[in-house]
């Protein structure tokens, strides 16, 4: 008889056959721009509605990154009420992002009484400006005690605020920050803030020097390509790996995953279809700019991507993007699987930031304008060039702390995994740029500036030049015209603070590189002439963490380590880099972070990965013991009581007695690795006062034995009878009928 797991299981795939996609009772409006932005109040929303005085002062906060006039906020805050009160929102909450990768929020309504005792809606400026949400409970490192529970978040005007629809409630989001009582930075945006705006005054210095003036700030942009798995709702909840840990634990890979390379931009399941439709009419709302829709490589693996936007803009954007898609997903009867590599033995998924730089002006030719992206005069590469080299100087410097960045107990599975790039980080800069760079590092340009930029035959460069070499999917950290692709970062991931530490990486490296061109022009009487002798050692010294060629293969892995490059493979080494010197140097040096902040980073981070360890170990052991070992029971139980009737019935029973052995070793092997594990846990958890060796303890010993217990548990689960497996397969997850 069929387990009732296993009956569970056979439920769950004949509900997925019976499903039928479920469609908008009506058509979503057309066209898109009729409705974008519905659900936010921004700039342009407030300047129809605040007097103009108001509007400039807050135009400014949010333009040049100035603080709010604290004059201005009760007009503001008034006009925001009417607004969100006009589309029945009845709470308010600041909307902020503490050390967890979600957002966090506590509703606040705009109920009152006045001086009658007669109800009123009230939302005063000091609301609107800060809140006061209890502090004790979220991640901070050990920066405050648990006792400590005042904190406070505040406003960011630069993000609009914006209404959240949810089981027919609309809550007023403020997007905000969160500091503890003494200003300690407690979430993830506040270091964001502050890197944006030392690589802003690092860059209009250097931008002055070149002779660019006028420049009032340099702000990072960012497009984070999301991708994601859709399955079944009714097969998550048969996974208690899933459900628990956001990966599979235990799962034989099928006989056909993604070798067929069919998946990759075929046409999108109708369900699917459905789903993701949906997703994007809810995020088009909120003003999210989603661009693009697509399968991926693996099956049911989905990609969203929008345009590119302000840096802190875009990391509240993605964080929307996440949290609609679970919530749109489950009214479909599916489930978003957000994690790096829920599926092993396919493709993960990441989050490719695609980042840049760009100028705010009062002179029209510079507003607006990228700085990484090729000009059409001599003067305008050269200064792409500086700013070129001071994103390679940067990131061959820090490549660990980069590399620390992007580290998760997720990210571990994927990197270097199933066409991730590896845990190395280099640049690829393609075939043309690599030309320009290595004639410069190698002195062969002679003569001015311009005339070296004419050889080199860059003395224009249009828009077409991104296109000059083929584009490098396999790298980390790749150049593709206008911006760098951040490909390494993982795709559950907040991915504020891997911009942060690039942010401060780009901005000491500008530091160096004005000061090293004030001193030049001392020395050299044209300004371009200058830059090109400074950038000249920059390129030389940055050789080694540029590659061209294919980061998948093997011999890049040896090729990397003779140039010395790291390659910090899993979680606990990668963060040690947080705590090195010259990333201490880096990040304090530039008011990025106080010394605690930094450490209760570490902290937070290293005590999450040990977490999600855990919580993966104690989940695998109670699957093998109540769904895998007594399904093994069964299998092995059944076999022996067809030999016996067979026997009996004077039938020859040798080769099912020999399957019945077979499966019996299949299932001492499992019980053999599952003891393994409950030692590793028992010893882990013994640890739990030394964190640093407990994070390492897990990383090696434990996750050996993981992986041991999984291919004991994966043999087993190809020898035992369909009917008497409990765990949906991966052909029925990854390949609905």
């Amino acid at each position: 008889m069929p387990s009732s797991s296993s009956s569970s299981r056979s439920a769950a795939l004949r509900d997925v056959v019976g499903r039928t996609p479920l469609l908008p009772k009506s058509p979503y409006p057309a066209p898109t721009s009729s409705y974008f932005g519905s659900n936010t109040f921004g700039a342009r929303q407030m300047r129809d509605k605040l007097p103009k005085s108001v509007y400039e002062k807050l135009v400014a906060a949010i333009r040049l990154g100035h603080k709010l006039d604290l004059e201005i906020a009760p007009t503001v805050a008034q006009v925001i009420k009417d607004w969100a009160i006009s589309r029945g929102v009845t709470h308010f909450t600041h909307w902020f992002q503490p050390q967890t990768g979600l957002t966090a929020e506590k509703h606040d309504a705009f109920l009152a009484f006045d001086d009658h005792r007669q109800p009123m809606e009230s939302f005063s400026g000091s609301q609107l400006i800060q809140s006061e949400p209890d502090a004790s409970s979220f991640p901070s490192g050990g920066l405050r005690a648990t006792w400590e529970a005042r904190g406070y978040t505040a406003w960011n005007p630069a993000s609009p605020v914006f209404i959240v629809e949810s089981g027919g409630v609309r809550t007023l989001c403020i997007p905000s920050v969160f500091i503890g009582y003494n200003g300690e930075a407690l979430d993830e945006m506040t270091p964001l803030l502050r890197s944006s705006d030392v690589l802003s005054e690092r860059a209009i210095e250097l931008l002055s020097l070149l002779g660019d003036r006028g420049v009032q700030r340099v702000y990072t942009t960012l497009g984070p390509e999301q991708e994601y798995f859709l399955i079944d709702r009714g097969f998550f909840s048969l996974r208690p790996d899933l459900v628990m840990s956001g990966r599979t634990l235990v799962g034989a890979p099928p006989p056909r995953g993604q070798q067929l390379e069919d998946h990759y931009f075929a046409g999108i399941p109708e369900r699917i279809q459905a789903c993701i439709a949906e997703v994007e009419h809810e995020l088009y709302k909120l003003g999210v700019p989603i661009v693009t829709r697509h399968n991926e490589v693996a099956p049911s693996q989905f990609e969203m991507a929008p345009m590119y936007e302000e840096t802190d803009i875009a990391v509240d954007h993605n964080q929307l993007v996440m949290a609609t898609l679970r919530k749109v997903a489950l009214r479909h009867g599916l489930q978003a699987l957000l994690h790096e590599k829920p599926f092993a033995g396919i493709n993960g998924s990441g989050k490719h930031c695609n980042w840049s730089m760009s100028v705010t002006s009062d002179r029209p030719e510079l507003d607006g304008f990228n700085l990484l992206k090729p000009g059409d005069t001599p003067h305008q590469n050269v200064r792409f060039l500086l700013f070129l080299a001071a994103v390679l100087q940067g990131v061959h410097r820090h490549a660990g702390l980069l590399r620390a960045g992007i580290a998760s107990s997720g990210n571990e599975h994927r990197l270097g995994a199933n066409e991730a790039p590896p845990a190395i980080i280099s640049v690829f800069m393609g075939r043309t740029l690599t030309h320009v760079i290595e004639s410069i590092a190698s002195d062969k340009t002679v003569g001015s500036a311009e005339q070296a930029m004419i050889k080199l035959g860059v003395a224009k460069l249009p828009d077409i030049a991104r296109d000059n070499t083929d584009r490098n999917r396999t790298s980390p950290f790749a150049f593709t015209g206008n911006k760098f692709e951040f490909r390494a970062v993982g795709s559950s991931a907040s991915i504020a603070f891997p911009i942060v530490l690039l942010n401060a990486a780009v901005a000491e490296a500008l530091g160096e590189l004005t000061a090293a061109l004030r001193a030049e022009l001392k020395k050299t009487r044209k300004v371009d002439d200058a830059v090109l002798k400074v950038v000249r050692p920059v390129f030389r010294a940055t050789r080694n963490v540029r590659f061209e060629g294919n980061n998948y293969s093997e011999e890049w892995v040896q090729e990397a380590a003779r140039r010395g490059l790291p390659n910090l493979r899993r979680t606990p080494e990668a963060l040690a880099q947080m705590m090195t010197a010259r990333s201490q140097k880096l990040l304090t040096g530039l008011g990025i972070f106080t010394k605690q902040e930094l450490d209760s980073r570490f902290h937070v981070r290293m005590e999450r990965y040990v977490k999600d360890m855990l919580i993966e170990a104690h989940t695998m052991r109670e699957m093998v013991d109540t769904m895998v070992l007594p399904a093994g029971y069964s299998h092995v139980g059944a076999l022996a009581r067809i030999a016996a009737e067979a026997k009996s019935g004077g039938i020859a029973a040798a080769s099912m007695v020999a399957a019945g052995n077979d499966a019996a070793r299949l299932v001492t092997a499992v019980q053999k690795q599952r003891d393994a594990l409950d030692k590793a846990i028992a010893r882990a958890e013994g640890m739990h006062e030394k964190l640093e060796e407990q994070a390492k303890f897990l990383t090696s010993t434990c996750a050996d034995s993981m992986h041991a217990l999984r291919e004991a548990c994966d043999a087993l689960e190809l020898a035992v009878g369909d009917q008497q497996w409990p765990l949906p397969k991966y052909r029925e997850m990854l390949f609905p009928a």
